[in-house]
């Protein structure tokens, strides 16, 4: 069964320092300001996930020299 669209346009709402302002009543430079802000937020997340996997890659790797130090240590005895 599909779904019945909704024709009414959402108003897109930004909150800034406890004010609403809506997207529709800003010009153009404000609104590509926003623009600027939204892709700058999605970049800072998309770091911040990429320094987790690195994170956790450097961890493996700090295990997998402690496991290679420690099998050398007992291998010399």
């Amino acid at each position: 069964m599909a779904k019945k669209q909704n024709n009414k346009k959402e108003t897109a709402i930004i909150n800034l320092d406890g004010k609403d302002y809506s997207v529709d009543n800003m010009n153009d430079k404000q609104k590509t300001i926003i623009s600027h802000i939204t892709d700058l937020t999605r970049k800072m997340e998309s770091t911040q996930f990429n320094l987790q996997q690195m994170q956790v890659g450097k961890d493996a790797f700090v295990g997998l020299l402690k496991t290679e130090l420690t099998e050398d240590e007992n291998t010399d005895k």
